[in-house]
C-alpha cells in the first residue's frame, strides 16, 4: 500500500527520528503491509527527504525486526513472528511495572489527571470500536509513568520492542474486549494517587500480562515450528 501523498511535511530538526516514527508507524498501522518490498529511495520520495534519513531509519527498524533486508536482497517489511513477539512481549510487560515502580513517588496531580483524561478516551474509543484511537488512548496513559520515570535506558528498550507487540495487538484488539484495561487503568490511577508503589506496579503487570491472550497459542498445533512460525 503506497504512503499516503498528503502526508504533513517533516520537519528538518529531528529529521532521522521523524523519519523513522513516520516508517514505523505505517508498518504497525498495516499501510506498508508484511512481505511488501521498501526501497529507500521511493520512501524518500514519498516522505520529501534525501534517502540518508529513509536507510538510517531502515537500519534501526532492521534492529528493532520490522524489516529484513539480506546482502544485495531487497528490503522487506517483516512477517508476523510470533516467537518474536512473545520474547518482545515479555521484554514490553516487565519496562512498563518498572517504569510504574520508577514513578509512583514522582507522580504529580497533573500527571495522574493525563492518565484518567487518557482512560476516559479510551474508553470511549473501545466503545466505538475505533482500534487507533484506542491504541492511541492507551499509549499515552503508559507514557506518563514511562517519562515521569526518566529512565533513558528502560524508554530506549520500551522504543525497540513496543512496536513489535504493537502490530500483532492492532491486528486483534478489535476482536478482544478491552473493557477490562479501562478498569486496570483506573485501578493503576488509584494506586499510584495512594503512593502504593508495590500495587500499582503489580496492576501494571497484569495489565500488559494480559497481552499474552492476543498472541496465538501454536504450542497445540500438530508439527507446527512455534520458532519460526509467522502469521501473514
Amino acid at each position: 500500500m503506497p504512503i499516503p501523498v498528503d502526508s504533513p511535511p517533516i520537519r528538518s530538526a529531528l529529521l532521522r527520528d521523524t523519519v523513522h516514527d513516520r516508517l514505523r508507524d505505517l508498518i504497525v498501522d498495516g499501510s506498508l503491509a508484511p512481505g511488501e518490498v521498501v526501497r529507500d529511495t521511493d520512501l524518500a520520495a514519498r516522505l520529501g527527504v534525501s534517502r540518508t534519513p529513509v536507510r538510517e531509519a531502515l537500519l534501526r527498524l532492521g534492529e528493532s525486526g520490522l524489516v529484513r533486508a539480506a546482502p544485495g536482497r531487497s528490503t522487506v517489511v517483516a512477517e508476523i513472528d510470533l516467537a518474536e513477539v512473545r520474547e518482545a512481549h515479555a521484554v514490553v510487560v516487565a519496562m512498563h511495572r518498572l517504569a510504574v515502580a520508577e514513578s509512583v513517588d514522582r507522580l504529580t496531580a497533573d500527571d495522574l489527571d493525563r492518565m484518567r483524561a487518557a482512560n476516559r478516551r479510551f474508553a470511549a474509543a473501545i466503545a466505538d470500536r475505533d482500534t487507533t484511537a484506542a491504541l492511541a488512548a492507551d499509549d499515552d496513559f503508559h507514557r506518563v509513568a514511562v517519562d515521569v520515570a526518566g529512565n533513558r535506558a528502560l524508554a530506549t528498550v520500551l522504543d525497540q520492542f513496543s512496536p513489535v507487540v504493537r502490530r500483532l495487538e492492532r491486528r486483534r484488539f478489535a476482536s478482544h474486549a478491552g473493557t477490562e484495561s479501562v478498569g486496570l487503568h483506573d485501578r493503576l490511577v488509584d494506586a499510584c494517587a495512594s503512593g502504593d508503589a508495590e500495587a500499582a506496579a503489580d496492576v501494571a503487570f497484569r495489565t500488559w500480562q494480559n497481552l499474552a491472550d492476543l498472541i496465538p497459542d501454536t504450542d497445540t498445533d500438530a508439527g507446527a515450528d512455534t520458532d519460526s512460525q509467522e502469521i501473514p
